[in-house]
C-alpha cells in the first residue's frame, strides 16, 4: 500500500510538471525576429519556417498576412487552420511552434542594429549587426542566397520609424536598382524572393 501511495504521488508530480510545460509553451507571447515552424499535415509543400516581421507579421501561401506578434501559437495556428479550410475537402491540421527565439536587446547591450533577412537566403532570422552595415554586408551574414534565389529581384524593406509607412526598394545582384553599398537602418527588412522557372 506504501509503494503504491508513493508511485501515485510520483505519477501526479510528473504528470503536474507536463502540463505546466504545456501551460508555459501556451502561455507564451510570439515577438518580432522569432521564427515559427508551420505544419500543415495534409499539405508538405506548406511546410515552412516563417519569421515574425519588425510589423509583428508573418506571410503563408494561400493564407496571405497573418499577424503572429502578441500572440500565443494556439491563436496563428487557429487563424491559418482558417484561412487554409476552403482549399481542404476537411478542416486542416495544421501545427505551429516556436522554431527560434528572435534575439532580445538588453539595456546593457552595445549599439548595434536588428536586421531581419527572409525568403531564399541561407540563414533565414534576425541578427544584429553594427551600424553603417551595407546590403552586400548584410546578405554575406546570413550565408548569400538559396540556389532557388532570385537575385534579380532582392527587396530591402524599410519602414518609416514615424509614420510606419514602408518602402521597397529593388536591389539587383547583377546589377541595378539601388547599390549594394547602401547603409542599413535599424529594423531594416532583407526579403530575397524564390526564383520563377525560366528566371
Amino acid at each position: 500500500m506504501y509503494k503504491f501511495v508513493i508511485a501515485l504521488a510520483v505519477s501526479i508530480l510528473a504528470l503536474a510538471g507536463m502540463t505546466g510545460d504545456a501551460g508555459a509553451k501556451s502561455r507564451y507571447s510570439i515577438q518580432p525576429g522569432d521564427i515559427l515552424q508551420i505544419e500543415v499535415l495534409e499539405d508538405k509543400s506548406l511546410n515552412r519556417n516563417a519569421l515574425v516581421l519588425p510589423d509583428g507579421t508573418i506571410s503563408f501561401p494561400v493564407v496571405g498576412t497573418v499577424r503572429a506578434s502578441g500572440r500565443s501559437v494556439d491563436a496563428v495556428r487557429a487563424n491559418l487552420t482558417a484561412g487554409l479550410a476552403s482549399n481542404f475537402a476537411t478542416t486542416p491540421n495544421v501545427y505551429v511552434s516556436v522554431a527560434q527565439l528572435g534575439e532580445r536587446r538588453g539595456a546593457a547591450a552595445p549599439a548595434t542594429i536588428s536586421i531581419y533577412a527572409m525568403g531564399e537566403v541561407a540563414k533565414p532570422g534576425m541578427f544584429e549587426a553594427e551600424p553603417g552595415i551595407t546590403l552586400l554586408q548584410a546578405l554575406a551574414s546570413v550565408g548569400g542566397f538559396s540556389k532557388f534565389a532570385a537575385v534579380k529581384r532582392v527587396q530591402l524593406r524599410r519602414a518609416d520609424p514615424k509614420t510606419g509607412i514602408e518602402q521597397i526598394y529593388l536591389f539587383n545582384y547583377k546589377g541595378g536598382g539601388i547599390a549594394g553599398s547602401t547603409p542599413l537602418r535599424d529594423g531594416d527588412v532583407i526579403a530575397v524572393p524564390e526564383r520563377k522557372l525560366f528566371e
